[in-house]
């Protein structure tokens, strides 16, 4: 019988319940084993703590943890230089690598004189074999010539011919 995720049951107890029991087991065998290890390493490293009597003795101990404290930070700040530094290299990468992606050159394009047919040979593909005059299909343009009409907006030109009544005539005659 399959269930709604598609996973198969089997006896009543679903496969998933299965995987998380025995991932549950393995992460209590990893907790006990990093105990061990935990315990292994202080043991190895630092020797137990035996309180000395007199005050020199206590001096000259603290003394040695001052040194071993400052041994340890030397070392602690050396590797968080090296994890900042690693970790700066990776940006720079992170960076290269999208400029990379986002970035190509264009290729030089040369200058291709082409006629009408060929251009159209080239859009349309080899199945179309058409032919066009593109001169053919333009409206043809008669140009005529204009007749100079009398500037209207110099009034210094004709004010001799305009004098009088023979002047206001014409200006009636030409209005109608």
């Amino acid at each position: 019988m399959v269930g709604a995720a598609g996973v198969k049951k089997t006896g009543g107890q679903d496969v998933r319940s299965l995987v998380l029991s025995i991932s549950k087991g393995i992460l209590e065998k990893e907790s006990i084993q990093v105990k061990v290890d935990k315990e292994n390493y202080m043991s190895e490293n630092c020797p137990p703590l035996s309180l000395p009597g007199s005050t020199q003795e206590l001096q000259e101990l603290c003394k040695k943890l001052h040194q071993q404290i400052d041994k340890v930070d030397e070392e602690r700040y050396d590797l968080e230089a090296k994890v900042g530094k690693a970790n700066k290299e990776i940006e720079d990468l992170k960076i290269k690598v999208v400029d990379l992606q986002g970035k190509f050159k264009k290729p030089a394009l040369k200058k291709v004189r082409l006629s009408a047919d060929q251009m159209l040979q080239a859009l349309l593909g080899s199945k179309h074999k058409v032919s066009l005059d593109l001169r053919s299909n333009l409206k043809q343009v008669k140009k005529e010539v204009k007749e100079e009409v009398a500037d209207v907006g110099d009034w210094r030109k004709n004010v001799e011919d305009k004098a009088g009544m023979d002047g206001r005539k014409k200006m009636f005659e030409g209005e109608a």
